[in-house]
């Protein structure tokens, strides 16, 4: 049996804040790397003489971090958080250099494949560090520091990226994670040492590893490619998703009958887990698919300028974060917290409903009121799915069922955004003229009507949250563990 949390002597304040400074730097670059690249891509097809594979720069990065976050969470229960923590920043500084070296654009992609599994090894192990550090009753104030820093490098990203490549050279934004990231892994180092070790000595599932990472590869190239570089129907996209099929029946085999799996049954088994992950797949999921389309809803529908457009995103973002920090206040503070991701998510779907019934005619500062309201009401999904999932594991499963959760949080979201992808480029019959990417090229998409396509994508967005509050419904409530220090008694 695994030694509970509460036996480990508490961390002080000035041990947790330095752990908080060094993951959160480290958070911070992971996430940049996700939008900084963007603004430079144009650029960066000039110098590289290659336009054709310039969406893989963004797509490699996206798909090695997904396919690694489930793995990095199995070995830190295995090696430990820091030694796993330091592999995940290392892994990530020596892409990035790559990347910055890289002279032709295959090394450039291979260059972010690298950095992609270091910095998707570094989100799930800093909420990991989280459980470590902290009882379940207080981490989801410092849940929500991690979703602000998220917020934040999703705004600073695009900014960043523009700037660093109209005034220096693209490759800055690969060379300015070299010192941040020096730093970071200084931090994390020292920091780390204090830390709770919950660490056992295990065998890793190599096998089930592969099927997983396979699966979800094979999944993800299916749902980023449909209807954009091959027909739904056609055979690319069709032996993609059989693959993936194949691959995970296999991983379901190979969980049945390993003596080790990859995924311990005791984790898959617990009916709160699947309900609370099922939750992030559709909360988080549609998060990240409305910050993607937004701004195309902005100028082809509302006419909004290039500023207006940036201004109401960042108001969206605002909410989120605001929400975030609100929901890990009121975790500590409400004795049925499950409230919390409810009330919430009825606030998004109402938003939702309200650009459904009404996609055109709206001006800036409706706008963003309604994103403000109901990006309140989605940011609190972040910390509320960490918690209740850490909350019911064993200290030692901690980095096996955080690496999971977000695993399908990232799985959820290029579903997601495949689903509403499909609407705009004409994968559904919407009643609208139809979007296709040569249209967005050449322009010829701002003399179309799109409001009905975008109704679709409302609406849709809507039905989902609907899958994640009864996800939420779904979830058994239990007491979070563990006292709070400076907390108010709970109120009913």
């Amino acid at each position: 049996m695994s030694e509970p949390a509460a036996a480990h002597a508490p961390l002080d304040h000035r041990a947790i804040r330095g752990i908080m400074l060094g993951i959160m730097l480290a958070m911070f670059l992971s996430a940049l790397e996700q939008t900084i690249v963007a603004p430079a891509l144009a650029t960066i097809g000039k110098s590289l003489a290659d336009v054709d594979n310039l969406s893989w720069v963004v797509t490699a990065y996206l798909l090695a971090a997904t396919a690694v976050t489930p793995l990095f969470g199995k070995l830190s229960d295995i090696y430990g958080r820091r030694v796993t923590m330091l592999a995940a920043v290392i892994i990530f500084l020596l892409g990035s250099v790559a990347c910055a070296l890289a002279p032709t654009m295959p090394l450039l992609i291979a260059a972010r494949a690298l950095q992609g599994i270091g910095g998707g090894g570094i989100l799930p192990l800093a909420h990991t560090i989280i459980g470590d550090m902290v009882t379940p009753r207080e981490r989801p104030r410092y849940m929500a520091y991690s979703s602000v820093m998220f917020m934040a490098a999703s705004i600073v990203g695009p900014v960043l990226g523009g700037v660093l490549t109209d005034w220096l050279h693209w490759t800055m934004i690969f060379w300015i994670n070299l010192p941040l990231g020096l730093v970071a892994l200084i931090m994390t180092d020292r920091a780390l040492r204090r830390l709770p070790r919950h660490d056992r000595p295990h065998r890793l599932d190599v096998a089930g590893a592969t099927l997983m990472v396979g699966a979800a590869l094979a999944l993800m190239l299916a749902m980023s490619w449909g209807g954009t570089r091959h027909p739904w129907g056609s055979w690319p996209i069709l032996a993609l998703l059989i693959a993936s099929l194949v691959l995970w029946a296999g991983f379901a085999l190979r969980v049945a009958r390993a003596p080790e799996p990859f995924i311990p049954i005791t984790v898959l088994r617990q009916p709160i887990i699947a309900a609370v992950t099922a939750a992030g797949f559709f909360g988080v999921g549609v998060i990240t698919a409305l910050s993607i389309f937004l701004p195309l809803y902005f100028e082809l529908v509302l006419g909004f300028s290039p500023s207006g457009s940036g201004l109401a995103l960042i108001v969206f973002l605002a909410g989120a974060t605001a929400g975030s920090f609100a929901a890990g206040w009121l975790m500590i503070h409400i004795h049925h917290y499950k409230r919390v991701p409810v009330g919430g998510l009825l606030i998004a779907i109402a938003m939702f409903a309200a650009f459904a019934l009404k996609p055109a005619g709206l001006s800036l500062t409706e706008v963003a009121i309604l994103l403000a309201i109901g990006g309140a009401g989605l940011g609190v999904m972040y910390p509320v799915t960490t918690v209740i999932t850490q909350n019911a594991v064993e200290p030692h499963q901690l980095g096996t069922a955080t690496g999971m959760l977000n695993f399908c949080r990232h799985l959820g979201s290029t579903i997601i955004v495949a689903a509403f992808g499909a609407i705009l480029l004409g994968g559904i019959d919407t009643g609208g003229p139809g979007l296709t990417l040569d249209m967005l090229s050449r322009g010829a998409a701002r003399h179309g009507d799109f409001a009905p396509m975008f109704r679709w994508v409302f609406a849709a967005g809507a039905l989902l949250l609907v899958g994640g509050l009864i996800a939420i419904l779904a979830v058994e409530e239990r007491p979070l563990r563990g006292p709070v220090r400076r907390a108010a008694a709970p109120a009913e």
